[in-house]
Parts: C-alpha cells; structure tokens; sequence
C-alpha cells in the first residue's frame, strides 16, 4: 500500500533501491515543466570532496550576492540538510508541500534519489535562485543529477569505488564520472593520475569542452593556516579556511577555478566575497570536532582515499594519550582499506554498525582484523558503541568516529541530544 503521508511516501521509495539511468528521471521532469533549466548550475562530481567542493563553491556564490541553490547528499541527521537555498535547508511545510507536488507528476517507478533530485529541482525553482550547486550522486554519466546542463562541472578527484557499478579499471570510472562533461563545457579537476587526466582530456576533445587542471592552469601554495591561489585568470594570496585539514586546499582550489568560470558565464563574484565565502564555509560531518576533554572528532571518511585523509589530519593536528577508534561502513565499502590505514594509529578498535540497510555487519571487519592479528570489539548499536568509547577514553584521549557518514549524523544527534554540541573549529 502506497503511504499516504508525504514523508512516509519519501521514505518508501528507498525499498526501489539504486538505478542508473537518465530515462525516468527525465521523463518525471519533463512532466514538472523541466525545472532544472529555469537557472544557471555547477555540477560536482568526483571520488573524495564533492561535498566539501559544493558547499564552498555555494557559500562564495551566497556572499557574492547570488540567490543560491545547494544539493548535497546523504544527510548527516535530517533530510531538509540535502536542499538549501542560501544556506538554509528546506522548511518541513515546504518539503512535505514539495513531495505532494513531484509525487502527482510520478506515473512510473522512480527511486528515492531521482525523486529527492526532482525535489531539489523544484524547490530552486520557486525559490527563484540564480545558481544550483548540485553535488554527484554515484558516478556521473547516468547519475540523476546529470540531467541538469551545467555552466562549470567540476571532477573533484578519481579512485576506486563502486567498481561493481563503474568499472573495475581507473580508466573506466574516469569515463564514467568524465559524464558530467558537456559539449563546449568547462571543467576543473584535481585529479593527478596520468591515466585519468588523459581519460578526461579525451572526453573534452570529443566534446569541445575545456579542462582546466589543479597543479596546471591552476595551482596553489600553502603557508602555515593561510594558502595562496594562482589562477585561470584570478590570482589570490592568503586566503583563509573555515574547513579544517590539509586536502581542503584542493578543494578550495576546485571551487576557487569553478567561480573564476562562472565569470565567463555572467556569474561574477568580487574578491571581497570570495575571501569571506571561504572563511566562512562550514561543512559538518567532515573533519569536525564535536566535543573536548576526551576530544571527539568525526569524519565521514567512506574509502581508503578519505581514511588516509583522516589519519593525516590526526597525527598532524593532536596529540593525544590514546586513541579510541568508533568505525562503521556501509557493505559497498573497501573496509579492509580503510581498517588497514586506521587501525595502526588506534590503541582500542570499537566496531558498529550504522543504522541503514545497506550497512556492513561488524562481525565481518571483526573477522578481518582477527586474521591481521588485531583485537576489535564489537558493539552492535552505534549509540552504545559511542557511549562505550566516551566510556573508555579519559581527559586527554581522543576519540575517532569514522567510516560512513550515516553513523556520523548519529553521533552528532546523539551528542547534540545530550546537550553537548561541537565547538567551533579553530580560525574563528
């Protein structure tokens, strides 16, 4: 039986499960009076940084004065943070408004993620924005978010991933992701391997599209806290984050050149607001501490790529007595990995499992590490995994949540529910 409520309605499109293909997506659009071509839009995709890309891009293009669109997922605790309008999610009377709305025009079977895409699509709409950073689901090229012509796309980086989905081969997820690339297109990458840069650079020759590269036309210096960024046209010298870790200079670099080309499409943002959009970007989820003494740091880290990351930014920024190790991942996930990148700065191994469907049972990375000659323990429930760690980890301990950004949203609640929010992260 078909829910009645809308949000019980959203909810049960996730029993479709995942399709790739344009087909349906277009067709449900094109009954809603294809909303997605009423503005301007930025497409993300890639590997690791979509989000961060997309919400720095968003918040640069938000205090340079345009009205902007931000569509991210998944959502850390609640479905209103993937659909934004100058950085504020969508209202719950607006969404459930919004689902009545796309769901009179459904007449096939659509999934939850072509459903939620149209969703965005119309709320930017009415919302009349002159801009929709729109980050990539899975893939690229038959990803539903595809459907939108973009004025810049931007390729984050490329790695292994989904190889059931995308291709066993780097190549074959270059091409796959190279998807968002459109005829006259102009894209910015960071993506550094001689095979992916020259599978993108084949797709722009096919398509007269131009590719502006991260350590090419685009490069970048580090000084201390504060980077420099050489650009396409644009140059700009101590500029400042408000996201924490080192990677993020890239990805404020693939921000900084998709703004610079939104120029040569009639988006033009000052450099006042270009400083200030990039200081004061704030992406939860990624790198974050929510609480000190034990210090608690969450990071949606989903493959071996991102736990390097993580791993990095910890031993580079803390020091700490022990580290106590809060890890659960979806069942798509190269777990071994990212457990083979982590596990050797961990001193206590606690292994859970996210509440989704789709999450990996712990006894399976319990199995793996056992067989690697490492002790984990497993708590089944994350609110009990997480109580166990703050449990264990005194004053001057840190305490590390990691693998899947759905158990990063229940930590954050869980901690938020308790009445002890994160600070605010240094540079404020």
């Amino acid at each position: 039986m078909i829910p009645h409520d809308p949000i019980e309605y959203l909810s049960s499109l996730k029993g479709i499960g995942m399709r790739l293909g344009l087909e349906p997506v277009t067709r449900l659009l094109r009954r809603m009076g294809n909303p997605q071509r009423r503005f301007k839009a930025v497409l993300v995709g890639g590997t690791n940084g979509k989000g961060s890309i997309a919400a720095l891009t968003a918040s640069i293009l938000t205090r340079g004065g345009y009205r902007t669109g931000l569509y991210t997922s998944p959502h850390l605790v609640d479905f209103s943070e993937r659909i934004k309008v100058d950085g504020k999610a969508i209202s719950g009377g607006d969404l459930r408004n919004l689902i009545g709305a796309v769901r009179h025009h459904v007449l096939e079977d659509v999934t939850y993620f072509e459903f939620t895409t149209a969703l965005a699509f119309l709320h930017f709409f009415r919302a009349g924005i002159d801009v929709a950073v729109l980050e990539v689901g899975l893939g690229g090229r038959l990803d539903a978010t595809n459907v939108a012509n973009p004025a810049v796309a931007v390729i984050s980086n490329i790695s292994l991933e989904h190889r059931a989905y995308l291709g066993r081969r780097l190549t074959d997820i270059a091409h796959e992701k190279g998807g968002i690339i459109k005829p006259g297109g102009l894209v910015v990458t960071a993506a550094r391997q001689k095979a992916v840069i020259e599978t993108l650079e084949a797709v722009c020759r096919g398509r007269g599209a131009r590719l502006f590269r991260v350590g090419g036309e685009i490069k970048v210096r580090r000084g201390g806290d504060r980077f420099s960024y050489f650009g396409i046209e644009r140059d700009f010298r101590n500029l400042r984050l408000g996201l924490l870790g080192r990677h993020q200079v890239l990805n404020a670099a693939c921000a900084l050149g998709a703004v610079e080309l939104l120029g040569r499409r009639g988006i033009h943002v000052d450099d006042g607001s270009v400083r200030e959009g990039l200081a004061g970007c704030r992406w939860e989820g990624r790198l974050e501490v929510l609480r000190e003494r034990p210090m608690v740091v969450v990071d949606g880290a989903h493959n071996p790529a991102g736990a390097s990351v993580l791993r990095e930014f910890l031993e580079e920024n803390f020091s700490f007595r022990k580290l106590i190790l809060v890890f659960g991942v979806l069942a798509d996930k190269d777990y071994r990995g990212m457990l083979r990148r982590l596990v050797p700065l961990a001193d206590h191994v606690i292994l859970t499992r996210p509440r989704e469907e789709r999450a990996l049972p712990p006894d399976i990375p319990a199995r793996f590490l056992r067989e690697t000659g490492t002790r984990a323990e497993v708590v089944e429930e994350s609110g009990q995994a997480l109580a166990r760690a703050l449990g264990l980890a005194e004053e001057r301990d840190l305490v590390c949540i990691t693998g899947s950004l759905y158990l990063v949203g229940e930590t954050r609640a869980a901690l938020t529910a308790s009445g002890k929010p994160g600070r605010t992260p240094p540079g404020d």
